[in-house]
């Protein structure tokens, strides 16, 4: 495997620059694609989002996760995984600038959504409780983790079941955008094995670039002085996540928003995977008792935003400050001014 530390920083920032390209290019075509498999195979924007959109996105962010927790570096690890959530979370706040009909929190309200909001706070939970209880292990994994999958599935089941099992809705307006399936999409001259071979190619590249970006990521903050909470929860967080804030600006201006915010707020319940993931290639012991009070923070700030995030779908302001929703800005604002705090802390001098 090629060493990014060890070529010149130079070529390094090159390698970034490259993957993030193909990354915005490759980004912006599997999101015209997977629009219209959503249509196709029935399973609604917020759901292929959420299991697919979200796997493949946080592809690099799981390799990241395992890498370095196999290497012994847990903090780096579990910082990676929660750090991720946060910056997918302030990502979506950016994409609301790009919708300008009204606010992205209003316009992409839905019970699957919502629902993913309530999933995610729970599956945040497992790593708190994991960290407090006795360090138990079997075969070197904590059984929080088998917990923590089994959870996952059941959510997304129930998230998967709504759509066709809704006992209420959200209330619609004028500047809602309902998850509709497209009638053009039934229509195309291409078969649907033909889409879905070339999703499965742009997934791969989508892949392949986002690790690039990770490692020579990790690899521009090596020569920091931060801590590992702060090189993993902004440095390879924000790297790792980089295709969510393609796809998602892609998918709000093609004017899918269910598309767009089910995939980060379902892509940030698979990134809580990650952990589960980072403590089987743990082999110290549990990864859970190598949680810091700076990973606990980040794990807060992640609940904080995420439940911004739910409050302004249930709230549904249409209008905030500028061009993005009111609940938008203060996740952005929270974000920064909580990674600035968790900086300042971790390196007081």
């Amino acid at each position: 495997m090629l060493d990014f530390s060890e070529l010149p920083i130079f070529a390094v920032a090159l390698i970034f620059i490259f993957a993030a390209v193909v990354i915005a290019v490759a980004g912006t075509r599997i999101t015209r694609l997977a629009d219209r498999l959503a249509d196709l195979t029935g399973l609604g924007e917020a759901v292929f989002g959420a299991v697919l959109l979200g796997g493949i996105t946080s592809l690099p962010g799981i390799l990241t996760s395992v890498v370095t927790a196999y290497q012994g570096y847990a903090e780096l690890a579990v910082s990676n995984a929660v750090g991720g959530i946060a910056a997918q979370t302030a990502f979506l706040a950016v994409a609301d600038v790009f919708y300008r009909r009204a606010n992205l929190e209003h316009a992409a309200a839905s019970v699957q959504n919502l629902m993913q909001s309530a999933l995610l706070a729970t599956l945040l939970a497992f790593p708190l409780i994991a960290m407090t209880a006795p360090a138990v292990a079997v075969f070197g994994v904590n059984p929080v983790s088998v917990a923590l999958v089994a959870f996952y599935v059941f959510g997304i089941r129930l998230v998967a079941q709504a759509r066709s099992n809704v006992f209420w809705y959200p209330r619609h307006t004028h500047e809602t955008k309902a998850d509709e399936p497209d009638e053009s999409a039934s229509d195309t001259q291409e078969s649907v094995t033909g889409i879905w071979l070339r999703f499965i190619s742009l997934a791969m590249v989508v892949a392949l670039a986002g690790y690039a970006v990770a490692r020579s990521g990790i690899a521009l903050a090596e020569g920091t002085p931060l801590s590992e909470s702060v090189v993993g929860g902004l440095f390879t967080a924000v790297a790792t996540s980089l295709p969510e804030l393609v796809i998602s600006i892609a998918a709000v201006r093609r004017g899918a928003l269910t598309l767009a915010v089910g995939g980060i707020i379902g892509g940030n319940c698979f990134d809580v995977l990650f952990i589960a993931f980072a403590d089987v290639a743990y082999r110290d012991g549990s990864i859970y008792h190598q949680i810091n009070d700076q990973q606990v923070f980040i794990i807060a700030l992640s609940l904080l935003l995420n439940a911004i995030l739910l409050l302004g779908m249930l709230r549904r302001e249409k209008q905030g400050i500028g061009n993005i929703g009111f609940e938008s800005f203060m996740v952005l604002l929270l974000y920064a001014a909580g990674f600035l705090t968790l900086g300042l802390r971790a390196n007081p001098n």
